[in-house]
């Protein structure tokens, strides 16, 4: 009996390991995780990196400040930014020297001013790949950059238009940037 309660102790006693979730956002260069992808984000200091991130919907939002940031789902399809916005504008708020997206789904994003946004690129080169925008007030905003570029690839948009005057939607509202394919 004693050693029926014994085994039945240290069983209690030890760790669940499948109770404690592994954090999402993934540095490819460093190997180290984060819990909250604008901790990832500012990991990288303003240099380049690759952020993969584990299938889930979060609230989360992130602004990039320097450097070449590659961000994306490890399954197409499969995360979700929902609401998150950093500074009154975006999920994304993009400020490098350039950014992949790739495969990530962006969805009720707005603030008061009616101009919020799944990505808000305000500087450098924007790719975007395998993303939806659904259910917000715009999918990407650009600022001026005449020296950069914007590509979309296998992307949707749909639903948008969630401005509260009731006077604007914009699926992808660029201007002063080189080009946009």
């Amino acid at each position: 009996m004693m050693r029926v309660l014994s085994i039945l102790l240290v069983a209690i006693a030890a760790p669940s390991t499948s109770a404690i979730p592994a954090a999402p956002f993934s540095v490819d260069e460093t190997g180290k995780r984060f819990q909250r992808l604008d901790e990832a984000v500012a990991s990288l200091a303003g240099g380049d990196g690759t952020i993969r991130v584990q299938p889930g919907r979060y609230a989360d939002c992130a602004v990039q400040t320097g450097g070449h940031l590659h961000l994306m789902a490890t399954r197409r399809g499969t995360v979700t930014f929902d609401g998150g916005i950093c500074e009154g504008k975006a999920t994304l708020v993009l400020r490098g020297a350039g950014a992949v997206i790739e495969g990530i789904t962006f969805t009720h994003t707005s603030v008061p001013d009616g101009n919020g946004a799944g990505i808000r690129i305000e500087h450098g080169d924007l790719q975007v790949a395998y993303c939806s925008f659904i259910d917000g007030q715009s999918g990407i905003l650009s600022a001026l950059d005449p020296w950069a570029s914007i590509s979309i690839d296998h992307s949707t948009f749909s639903g948008l238009g969630k401005d509260p005057t009731g006077t604007g939607a914009h699926a992808i509202y660029v201007g002063g940037y080189r080009s946009l394919a």
